[in-house]
């Protein structure tokens, strides 16, 4: 079986934020980590540039050259929290790159599970917007190149980082192709991701948001994962599995308030492995946010050891959450799977 693929490339370090939580040093303690682990016998390989065409399926051209600008500029403030400088375009690029490329080899021949691990993050970004520290919105993009490239019907995309996606959310709201799952700290920037959220039209069941009280730690995120976001799985049947996966939902990072450990990550990556291995279909990480270095380096490091792993055939061992139970018995209309959950 060939080697799991995982997407870098140096431009990462080039977005320079300055004294900001999204800064190179994530980058650096990741690729320290996985390298004093051999990347953990992972194919490693440089991304490309995102093509223009392939970018603007997702961001307008206006946007899009609005960001080149800026960086060719020297950079600046592209909002109250979101840092451009000289290298950051050229980063972003990348970073898109990276999230396509993953898709292209896991929905063409090459193996069934790998990663883009890039900065900046992307879930944040809207169409026409940069925002929450993110330009262009990475897993987004993927998403759009395995519906358009590869036709995969249907793709499902996981965002565990603690902030909603709030751009992912945007761009799919009124699509039934794309399955949006958030599980979110709530109160918490963006302030977006309400459960009452279920996206619109046609899309109108495929937008799910889990949002939960700061506190919340292995118990309530693994449960989520296994009862509710699982069941979704098997009933949509998507042709590929995406990780929007931030890590910052983690005890120790210091923008939130939830209580997740490497424990915690271990489980969630192992459901969705799971349920990718049960489906038959490809799964990628595409790396949102993070912000203590050692909480990063380590849930990330076991959440790539996790998907990785041949012989996860299934489901179970986790307790059930009573606010499982109650985002279940929310979906069971639009997702029986899940319905059966609530009882």
């Amino acid at each position: 079986m060939a080697a799991p693929l995982l997407f870098r490339h140096p431009s990462s370090l080039e977005h320079d934020t300055g004294m900001h939580p999204e800064r190179a040093e994530r980058i650096a303690a990741i690729e320290h980590v996985l390298s004093a682990r051999d990347w953990l016998g992972w194919d490693v390989r440089e991304s490309p540039a995102v093509e223009r065409a392939v970018l603007e399926a997702v961001h307008p051209e206006r946007y899009i050259e609005r960001i080149a600008a800026v960086s060719a500029a020297g950079g600046g403030a592209l909002d109250v929290d979101t840092i451009a400088s000289e290298g950051s375009y050229r980063a972003a690029l990348h970073a898109a790159g990276g999230a396509v490329a993953l898709v292209d080899e896991l929905l063409g021949d090459g193996p069934w599970v790998g990663a883009s691990l890039h900065r900046p993050p992307g879930h944040h970004a809207l169409r026409a917007r940069a925002m929450g520290f993110c330009l262009f919105n990475n897993v987004a993009v993927a998403a759009r190149r395995a519906l358009d490239r590869w036709g995969a019907e249907r793709v499902l995309i996981l965002d565990w980082d603690v902030h909603h996606g709030n751009g992912t959310n945007d761009i799919f709201h009124a699509e039934p192709d794309v399955l949006y799952v958030s599980i979110h700290e709530s109160p918490l920037y963006p302030g977006t991701g309400p459960a009452t959220d279920v996206g619109l039209g046609a899309g109108e069941g495929y937008t799910v948001n889990l949002p939960v009280p700061a506190g919340s730690g292995d118990g309530v995120w693994c449960s989520l994962v296994e009862h509710v976001v699982v069941p979704m799985g098997l009933e949509y049947r998507p042709g590929i599995v995406l990780l929007s996966a931030g890590f910052d939902a983690h005890t120790r990072d210091p923008l939130a308030g939830c209580e997740v450990t490497r424990a915690g990550y271990a489980q969630m990556a192992a459901s969705m492995r799971g349920l990718a291995h049960d489906l038959g279909v490809p799964i990628g990480v595409v790396l949102e946010g993070g912000y203590d270095l050692r909480a990063l380096t380590e849930s990330l490091l076991v959440t790539l050891e996790v998907v990785s792993t041949e012989h996860i055939h299934g489901h179970g061992g986790v307790r059930l959450h009573p606010l499982a139970v109650a985002a279940a018995g929310r979906l069971a209309k639009r997702w029986p799977l899940v319905g059966i959950v609530a009882g």
